[in-house]
């Protein structure tokens, strides 16, 4: 394959067309479906690598699909923070992919409820699939009714996911989720129709240039963050979230909270810091970085009350979003590396580390019949690899040198002391505390070996429900000591990184 082949555009459409028609094949065919999903993710990830090699080498670019130029065609379009979302979906996705194999071969092995689990394997993949489609048209794609198409891919694809345990608190929290999801979309969709009627064009590159205070423009940016906030379960309204992410499926769980939520999230933070930034004032950042404030204090005590270990993860996650937003009112309005680096880092590790959490979680509930926190102690002579797995992500959530979350809140912490606002790094502080508390409640159990604990010799545990949870939080942990790379992507703007290493990176 020749240099000129990688720098085709066309290699944009490789992360979309690939899981589309995999999806499809899935629906078609039922023998080869575990096959044909893990050939996609594979695929998936090796497209994603290509798109980055060609950021680094030949600098960001452009795909206009049908050759149509803007403003009447679509763009899609590849730059270092869409590139990393892309590489985090494209690596917890193949983790996914691999953990979903185990979990449904282990629930299959029980015949009293055999055909009902492969009924649920047999919807999860094309499903699957077809928001990982989704999701990677959203990180591409330049265009703002674009994004509500992949939005409501999405979002018609995960509440059909969230539905598939069939138990009647999943089905309604499902179509609570998918009641909130529409909500959000229209909102989004009515912001777009007020821009579009203000500024007359849809591409974002088009919309950055012709940003300007007018009512219209103010309009939109509102009923578009409305509709985003609600997609992301931001406090207050993050009342879908936990009843939703607990009461899936695992594999399901972990799609939710991992990639789901950090979609919407994306397009939030690009349209404050890129498309709207010359209208956002000191205020709406404030407003929004109390929000994040309060995410990360409220759902750190709903997860230290929780008995359950699916609905701690579920509340910790929660929490988790609110720092991302704490980066608000922390940066500059300048697009620089900081903003990004901030966002970027803790998007990264916290998809890893929850993750990782959820996979462990669906473990543990498979093993024991149950994931009741105050009934764990023993579960580490069983399950060695799943707990230490669970350590490793808390380490992320805590916020410990060497993870990706430590990296991400020590660039929170430096900017709120350089700013002289010393209070939000208070609640940064705070919320690794409650942290701490939360994760070693869990960690008290599992490292504790009562005295007269019955080891027992149950159905062994798949490698596959173990290694991929390991794997992510392992990445989430040592994502701290690869920092430079991902700051290398994010710098790379309309300057060729060839150019400024011509002897290779350093």
């Amino acid at each position: 394959m020749t240099a000129f082949q990688l720098a085709a555009p066309a290699w944009m459409i490789v992360p979309i067309i690939l899981p589309l028609i995999a999806g499809l094949f899935c629906f078609l065919f039922n023998r080869r479906i575990f096959a044909i999903a893990l050939t996609a993710a594979l695929a998936n990830l090796l497209g994603v690598c290509i798109l980055i090699y060609q950021l680094l080498f030949f600098g960001p670019m452009r795909c206009h699909m049908g050759g149509w130029q803007t403003p009447i065609g679509i763009t899609l379009r590849t730059d270092g923070p869409a590139l990393l979302m892309l590489l985090t979906t494209a690596i917890t996705g193949l983790a996914v992919t691999l953990y979903a194999r185990g979990y449904f071969s282990y629930r299959i092995l029980n015949p009293r409820h055999a055909a009902r689990h492969q009924q649920q394997q047999r919807y999860f993949w094309p499903l699957w699939m077809l928001l990982l489609t989704g999701l990677n048209g959203l990180f591409l794609s330049n265009d703002i009714f674009n994004l509500y198409v992949t939005l409501e891919l999405i979002a018609i694809s995960a509440a059909s996911l969230a539905a598939l345990s069939g138990k009647p608190a999943s089905q309604l929290a499902a179509f609570r989720y998918l009641l909130v999801s529409l909500l959000g979309s229209l909102t989004y969709l009515l912001g777009v129709v007020f821009l579009y009627r203000s500024c007359g064009v849809l591409d974002l590159d088009l919309l950055q240039n012709l940003m300007q205070n007018a009512p219209g423009i103010r309009a939109a940016l509102a009923l578009m963050s409305i509709g985003l906030l609600l997609k992301t379960a931001l406090f207050p309204l993050h009342f879908w979230l936990p009843p939703a992410h607990a009461n899936a499926l695992a594999p399901v769980s972990v799609i939710l909270s991992a990639l789901v939520v950090k979609g919407s999230f994306y397009l939030l933070f690009r349209f404050w810091f890129e498309v709207f930034t010359p209208i956002i004032t000191t205020s709406a950042l404030n407003f929004m970085g109390t929000l994040g404030a309060i995410a990360i204090v409220w759902g750190a005590i709903q997860a230290m009350r929780q008995p359950r270990l699916k609905l701690m993860v579920a509340y910790s996650t929660v929490s988790q979003l609110g720092y991302l937003f704490i980066a608000f009112p922390l940066t500059r309005i300048d697009g620089n590396i900081h903003i990004w680096g901030i966002v970027i880092f803790m998007a990264m590790a916290h998809a890893c580390a929850k993750s990782a959490m959820f996979m462990v979680a669906g473990t543990v509930f498979l093993h024991l019949g149950h994931d009741r926190i105050k009934d764990l102690n023993g579960i580490r002579a069983n399950l060695p690899i799943t707990v230490f797995a669970y350590g490793i992500a808390g380490v992320s959530l805590m916020g410990l040198p060497p993870s990706g979350g430590f990296i991400a809140k020590w660039l929170l912490l430096s900017s709120a002391l350089t700013s002289s606002q010393w209070w939000w790094a208070l609640v940064i502080i705070v919320g690794s505390l409650l942290a701490m508390i939360y994760v070693f409640r869990v960690m008290s159990h599992f490292f504790v070996i009562p005295e007269d604990y019955a080891f027992t010799k149950p159905t062994p545990v798949s490698p596959l429900m173990e290694w991929p949870a390991l794997a992510l939080a392992l990445i989430s942990l040592l994502l701290g000591l690869a920092a430079s790379w991902p700051l290398y992507i994010l710098a790379q703007g309309n300057v060729v990184l060839a150019q400024i290493f011509p002897g290779g990176l350093p």
